[in-house]
C-alpha cells in the first residue's frame, strides 16, 4: 500500500492520526484525574485563576504528548 501513495502524502496522514490520538489521550488523562482526584474539579479551579492547577495540567499535556509523539514517532521507521 505505501507502493500506492506518495510518501508526503501518508506522512501527512500519520500526523493527522498521532495528534487524533495525542488529544485524544489528552482528554483521557484529564479526565481519569479529574475521576482519581475527588477534592477539587480541574476545570472549576482553572476558572478561579489556580495557578498550580494549571501547570500540574501543562505538566501532564506535556507528558502525554511526548509520550505518543515519541510511539507515534518510532512507528515511521
Amino acid at each position: 500500500m505505501t507502493d500506492v501513495l506518495d510518501p508526503i502524502i501518508l506522512n501527512f496522514i500519520y500526523a493527522f492520526i498521532g495528534g487524533l490520538m495525542t488529544l485524544f489521550f489528552m482528554w483521557l488523562g484529564c479526565t481519569m484525574f479529574n475521576r482519581m482526584v475527588c477534592t477539587f474539579r480541574i476545570s472549576e479551579e482553572l476558572g478561579k485563576g489556580n495557578m498550580a492547577v494549571g501547570m500540574m495540567v501543562m505538566g501532564m499535556f506535556i507528558g502525554i504528548g511526548i509520550g505518543i509523539g515519541l510511539v507515534i514517532g518510532m512507528g515511521l521507521n
